[in-house]
């Protein structure tokens, strides 16, 4: 099977599976807003090729993330019919193994530069069935700078363009109509999406979507206005790329 086939044939088999689960991915007995007091199943009740897997991309001079949570795995599971395997796998951006993660997170901070190998692979990646959530860690500036440049080089003449309230990113599991930032306020979370061949492809965040409170002792969110709720758009954003 080819590099291609294989990160596509993922995304037909969530298609399919929607077919037979409520249009909705929030489950029947769970309330849209509120997490279920018991997971639904056990990530080791499947087989792990029946899991979806998640990348986590390492990129540039080896920047990649250490502080993303992987907490919205676990809660997928809790409060959808999806199963994940409930940790990202380290996967370099140039290689052909991306093909076999229909989803990828992208996140980091400060400024870099792609290589040739890794905007070829990543545009690849994209055109054929993947799907990428790139995130500032910390709201860095320079690290948002850098990334849309980078997209400009990739696909040049396509731009990343907001994604209003009512998209269906915003209600696939939860609805989300506001999230708590770190400055305190509640706002649309702000998505940003990259739309090639009728498909969203990738979906940017200015704002830190890396669920720092959840990330461990070490990590924690040192500038910018983070996303507190990150959690749950996570969630949103995992079931939105597996089934549109």
């Amino acid at each position: 099977m080819s590099a291609c086939i294989r990160c596509t044939a993922w995304l037909l088999i969530a298609v399919a599976s929607a077919l037979i689960w409520p249009s909705s991915f929030a489950r029947a007995d769970q309330p849209a807003d509120e997490p279920a007091d018991e997971p639904a199943h056990e990530a080791t009740d499947e087989p792990q090729d029946s899991q979806v897997r998640c990348a986590n991309l390492v990129y540039a001079d080896g920047k990649t993330s250490v502080c993303f949570s992987d907490e919205f795995l676990k809660r997928i599971e809790q409060d959808s019919y999806i199963r994940a395997v409930p940790q990202f796998f380290p996967v370099q951006m140039e290689s052909a193994e991306l093909f076999d993660f229909p989803f990828s997170v992208m996140t980091g901070d400060g400024s870099f530069t792609l290589t040739p190998a890794q905007r070829d692979n990543l545009r690849q990646y994209l055109l054929h069935g993947g799907f990428v959530v790139a995130s500032a860690s910390c709201s860095s500036k320079a690290w948002n700078e850098s990334f849309k440049q980078e997209i400009e080089q990739i696909f040049p003449g396509i731009e990343l363009e907001p994604l209003p309230a009512e998209h269906p990113v915003f209600h696939t599991v939860y609805d989300i109509t506001s999230s708590r930032y770190k400055s305190g306020k509640r706002q649309l979370p702000r998505l940003e999406g990259l739309t090639l061949d009728g498909r969203i492809v990738l979906i940017w965040s200015p704002d830190g979507l890396n669920d720092t409170a959840n990330a461990g002792p070490s990590c924690c969110c040192c500038g910018g206005n983070e996303i507190k709720e990150a959690q749950r758009i996570n969630v949103n954003l995992l079931a939105y790329a597996l089934t549109h």
